[in-house]
Parts: structure tokens; sequence; C-alpha cells
């Protein structure tokens, strides 16, 4: 079940951020067509092996004046490095800083 299914409004409005202090949030555009997948962040100097929770988040066509952007949000992640990944894989697609109290903004790799 992914989350448009639990929630069919995702995608359709702002997202929360809660973030300042050692918290910020990362904001990532995805390419085309990866909508409803899942990516987990996981800190950079963890090992990507082994059983785990990390936090993940699905992919969202969201709507923008340029029109449909495929885009995922971790809206709150304490400050450090994170290898994003598809969520349960071991590979490192790409990796982020977060700094508290700021919004990182990425681009998946194509």
């Amino acid at each position: 079940m992914t989350a448009t299914t639990e929630n069919p409004h995702a995608g359709q409005g702002s997202v929360l951020l809660d973030i300042g202090g050692d918290v910020g949030a990362l904001v990532v555009a995805m390419p085309v067509g990866m909508g409803g997948i899942e990516v987990e962040a996981r800190d950079a100097a963890a090992s990507l092996e082994g059983p785990s929770h990390h936090p993940h988040v699905e992919v969202v066509n969201r709507p923008t004046m340029q029109g449909v952007q495929a885009s995922l949000v971790f809206s709150e992640l304490r400050e450090g490095s994170y290898g994003l990944g598809l969520k349960g894989a071991t590979q490192v697609h790409l990796t982020a800083t977060v700094r508290g109290g700021e919004v990182t903004s990425v681009r998946w790799p194509t």
C-alpha cells in the first residue's frame, strides 16, 4: 500500500516542515516516472546492510507553475549527512547534508 493509497490527497497541498535547532528538512527533485517509489535516508556513516528502520517517504507528483514535478520531502531530519536510496535496497543514489534550521534541496541523479 502506498502513501497515496492511504492518503489520496497526498501531494496536493503544502508540506509542513518541523525544523529548528539541530533539525532540518530535505527536499529532493526526482525524475519523472518515479511517483509512488519510496526512498529512505540513512546516516551516511551507517552501513546499508542489515535490517534497520530509517526515515522513508514516498515520491509524489506535485503540481507546480511549470507543470508536475516528482519530488519527496523529509520534513524533519537531524543535522548530518545522509545516504539516500530506494527503501530496502543497499545502493546509495545520493548523499545530502542537512543543516539544522534549514531546508536543503537536491536533485536525484538521472
